[in-house]
């Protein structure tokens, strides 16, 4: 056994948590998961894999679990909301394989989390803990110390903290909060049957217009269709950010009012119980103290107009990964080197998830024009605007120079 047999303990175990612990085992090192919920598992609906992230799960020996429940769509589309007419699409077929070595997979979250959990708990080297919500982490004499809000105790090598956009563990860099977009999303999968058709089912669907969008695609094999209803509250105020009072399903009927008849039928299907109120963070210039580190929405939570927020959390896995396989005695300088390489890509990711969605929810009649002539010009082989977040990976690099 490694160091006298103290773990890495990963504080977290979503979707890059257990990715992260996977990475680790990968370098031969013992991986304790800490979950705050009493079960492992994962609440929400559908995801979007473009290939940076893809690349990873292939790396961590998963994909062909994740074969057998995903959906290989062949295009992304931009559909106007209100007009019905398609602005622009986007090939996700061989063409877009061979250009970044990985396909673009949508599935269920639950599904993807479960693939995950499984692998973690197939591998000798990770043990995954449930009931555990950490409230303090320290450092002292090589060693971590961290501790749950019961009282327990875990004792470690080095803390990666994956504790998602509200992370206590990000508490120990930085006193900063989440910031509210002023958008809320309404999340659900329903039957495929119960779909009415418009065009091909198996493509990514994106309805845009003034300050709202719809996000249609298949996942679990193509028996689910997952749908997302997002848009801006005009009642959402400083005051009342942590209430029920604004973005709620009334405003969203008012919102979509006069849209097309698709969209229109897609809203008629959407589940009303729960509302997403949708945050990100500024970025930050330092994730690291010692062997304390963050990773995924903990370190970099983005707004969710490029489908990359899961993506950067296992590109953040794979490069810790390459970090503690180049510095194996050293987890202090493979945290920096991480962070050094991490922060800035995922920044950069950050603060473009924010542009896109200005663009896509443009509201002026001027910017609407320029927006749609560009996306009209444009081919469904031109990968420019993508190459940079699919691209994130040393073969796709290659390809694209």
């Amino acid at each position: 056994m490694n160091r006298e047999n103290k773990p890495f303990i990963v504080i977290g175990g979503g979707i890059g948590g257990l990715a992260t612990a996977l990475g680790i085992a990968e370098t031969k090192q013992y991986v304790k998961v800490l979950e705050q919920a009493p079960e492992f598992g994962e609440i929400g609906a559908g995801i979007q894999l473009a290939a940076n992230a893809t690349n990873v799960l292939q790396r961590l020996g998963v994909m062909d679990k994740i074969n057998e429940i995903a959906v290989f769509p062949k295009r992304l589309v931009l559909m106007d909301a209100f007009s019905g007419k398609e602005l622009s699409a986007l090939d996700l077929g061989n063409v877009y394989k061979e250009r970044y070595g990985a396909p673009y997979v949508v599935l269920h979250r639950s599904d993807l989390h479960k693939v995950l959990a499984e692998a973690c708990e197939s591998n000798p080297f990770i043990e995954l803990v449930t009931n555990q919500t950490i409230i303090e982490a320290e450092e002292h004499g090589g060693e971590v110390s961290v501790t749950a809000a019961d009282g327990a105790q875990h004792i470690g090598t080095a803390v990666i903290g994956a504790d998602g956009l509200w992370s206590n563990a990000r508490k120990l860099l930085v006193e900063d909060q989440p910031v509210c977009s002023q958008y809320v999303a309404y999340r659900g999968a329903i039957p495929m049957d119960e779909v009415t058709s418009h065009g091909d089912l198996d493509d990514v669907y994106m309805w845009i217009g003034p300050n709202l969008h719809l996000v249609q695609y298949p996942v679990r094999r193509g028996e689910l269709y997952n749908q997302v209803v997002v848009f801006k509250s005009s009642q959402y105020t400083k005051e009342n950010e942590q209430t029920n009072h604004w973005g709620t399903p009334d405003e969203m009927d008012r919102v979509f009012a006069g849209t097309c008849e698709l969209v229109q039928n897609a809203i008629s299907f959407i589940q009303r119980q729960r509302r997403w109120p949708m945050y990100d963070r500024l970025p930050i210039d330092n994730w690291t103290k010692g062997r304390i580190t963050l990773m995924g929405d903990a370190a970099h939570p983005m707004l969710q107009y490029l489908a990359q927020g899961a993506c950067q959390a296992l590109e953040d896995a794979a490069y810790l990964t390459d970090m503690l396989h180049k510095h194996d005695q050293d987890i202090e300088q493979a945290f920096m080197e991480y962070q050094e390489e991490r922060i800035p890509r995922t920044a950069n990711v950050q603060s473009s998830a924010r542009m896109w969605g200005e663009i896509i929810h443009n509201t002026t009649d001027a910017g609407i024009l320029l927006r749609d002539t560009i996306l009209s010009s444009r081919t469904g082989k031109d990968f420019k605007f993508i190459d940079e977040f699919h691209g994130y990976n040393k073969k796709a690099r290659e390809s694209i120079s």
